[in-house]
C-alpha cells in the first residue's frame, strides 16, 4: 500500500483536481516527483468514480482508493445499505471481501465483520479506510477465505458472498459454477460453517439457473438502483424447505419501489383487456423477476396481451414502475403514422412488436423527446397498435 500519498499537500491536490479530465492531466508534469505520477492519476480517476456511488468514502479525509476499476465493480452504498437491512446477528464473514462497501454496513447489524480479501495490498488499504471510517468491528483478513474456513473453529451467523465470473467463462451462458468460488461445489461445506448465507450474483445470471445449482433457497432479492438491476441476492437458510418468495426493489432518489410474490404459486390470476384509460410499465426489477402475471393479479389490472407485460386499467393506481395516462391509441398503419407523426418529436418504447425503436424513428422521422411516449405494442387481439401517452409523475 502506497502511503505517501497520505501526505496533506497530495491530498489537497487529489481533492482539488476530482472530476478533471485524466488525459489531460497526465500530460503535465507530477508537481510531487516523490511519489508516481501514476498513483496520483489512479486516485484522482478512482475518487472521481466515488463521488455518486460511495458518498462517504468520498467525504471522508485520508481515504485510499483502489484502481477505478474495483470502484466500478463494487456495491454501491445505497445497495449495500439495502442488503444490510436484510440480515442481522452476532457474526458475519465475508468470503470475498473486495473494497469492502457491503461489509461497511453489515457492520452496522453485526457485532463482528470478518472481511477476507486474497489481494494483500486492497486488504491493507481496506483496513486502512476502515480506521479512517471508524468502523472498529471489522477484521481484514489478507489469506484465500477458504483458508479461514477450514482452520477457524467458529460458526458464523452468516456467510456473505460476491463469486466472480472466471475470465475462461466468457461468452458462456452464466453459471454459478463457472465463479470463483464454486458456490455449487462449496455450498454444503459452507452451511457446516453457517446456517446462512447470501450470495450476490451479477444481474444477468438467470433466476431459475441460480435456483438450479443451489438449494434451500427462501428469498431472492432482485436490486435495482434508478431502474437498472445491479444485483441478484440468492438468502439460503440450511435444510428450508418452502417455498421461495421474489422480492423485487427498484431503488429510487425520492422513493422505493417493492413488489414480491412466490414463485410457482397456481393460485396467480391473470385477466386480460383492451388499453383503458392508464397504462403501466414495470421496473427493471419486476421485468426481471418475470412476475408479469403476478402483476395482473395482485394489483387486479389488465395485461394487453400474454406477451407485451404492459397493463391498464380504469382507475389509477400506485404501481411499481412508470404510469402513464392514455391520450390515443391508433392502429399501426402507414396512413395513421404519417397523420399523427409528421415531424413530431417523441419518447418511444417497443414491447412485444417486431420494429426496433431504431427503425421506427427512421421509417417515420420521430425525433426523440419531448413530452409525448409512444408505446408500440401488441393488444389482446393480436394487432399492432400505438398507445400515445402522457406521463403520469
Amino acid at each position: 500500500m502506497n502511503t505517501s500519498i497520505l501526505h496533506p499537500d497530495i491530498q489537497e491536490f487529489i481533492i482539488q483536481n476530482t472530476g478533471a479530465d485524466i488525459t489531460k492531466l497526465a500530460l503535465q508534469k507530477n508537481p510531487f516527483p516523490e511519489v508516481e505520477w501514476i498513483s496520483i492519476l489512479n486516485q484522482i480517476e478512482a475518487r472521481s468514480k466515488a463521488k455518486d456511488k460511495l458518498p462517504t468514502w468520498f467525504t471522508a479525509s485520508n481515504i485510499i482508493f483502489p484502481s477505478k476499476i474495483s470502484v466500478e465493480q463494487t456495491s454501491s452504498e445505497k445497495t449495500a445499505a439495502y442488503k444490510s437491512s436484510l440480515i442481522s446477528g452476532k457474526t458475519l464473514i465475508d468470503l470475498t471481501g473486495g473494497f469492502g462497501v457491503d461489509d461497511y454496513y453489515f457492520a452496522k447489524n453485526f457485532k463482528v465483520v470478518a472481511h477476507c480479501e486474497i489481494n494483500e495490498e486492497l486488504s491493507e488499504i481496506v483496513k486502512h479506510n476502515f480506521q479512517q471510517l471508524q468502523s472498529k468491528n471489522i477484521f481484514c483478513y489478507p489469506v484465500d477465505s477458504i483458508n479461514i474456513l477450514h482452520e477457524s473453529e467458529t460458526k458464523w451467523d452468516w456467510i456473505y458472498i460476491d463469486p466472480s465470473r472466471r475470465n475462461d467463462a466468457k461468452g458462456k451462458v452464466f453459471m454459478l459454477k463457472d465463479c470463483l468460488p464454486n458456490v455449487p461445489d462449496l455450498l454444503d461445506f459452507y452451511l457446516e460453517k453457517a446456517n446462512s448465507i447470501l450470495i450476490k450474483t451479477a444481474p444477468i445470471l438467470d433466476i431459475s439457473a441460480g435456483l438450479s445449482e443451489l438449494k434451500f433457497v427462501k428469498n431472492i432479492h432482485i436490486v435495482a438502483l434508478d431502474n437498472e438491476v445491479k444485483e441478484l441476492l440468492f438468502e439460503i437458510h440450511k435444510n428450508y424447505s418452502g417455498q421461495v418468495s421474489i422480492k423485487t426493489v427498484n431503488i429510487l432518489k425520492e422513493k422505493t419501489e417493492n413488489f414480491e410474490f412466490v414463485l410457482g404459486n397456481d393460485s396467480t390470476c391473470v385477466s386480460y383487456s383492451l388499453p383503458q384509460k392508464y397504462l403501466y410499465e414495470p421496473n427493471a426489477a419486476v421485468m426481471k423477476s418475470g412476475g408479469f402475471e403476478e402483476i395482473s393479479s395482485f394489483f387486479e389490472i389488465d395485461k394487453l396481451h400474454k406477451h407485451s407485460h404492459l397493463y391498464t386499467s380504469e382507475t389509477l393506481i400506485d404501481f411499481p414502475g412508470r404510469r402513464f395516462e392514455i391520450q390515443k391509441m391508433i392502429p399501426y398503419s402507414k396512413s395513421e403514422m404519417k397523420n399523427e407523426f409528421a415531424n413530431k418529436q417523441a419518447n418511444i418504447t417497443t414491447r412485444n412488436f417486431p420494429e426496433t425503436v431504431e427503425n421506427i424513428r427512421k421509417k417515420w422521422k420521430i425525433k426523440n423527446g419531448g413530452n409525448l411516449y409512444c408505446f408500440f405494442t401488441t393488444d389482446v387481439k393480436d394487432n399492432k397498435i400505438v398507445l400515445i401517452c402522457s406521463k403520469i409523475n
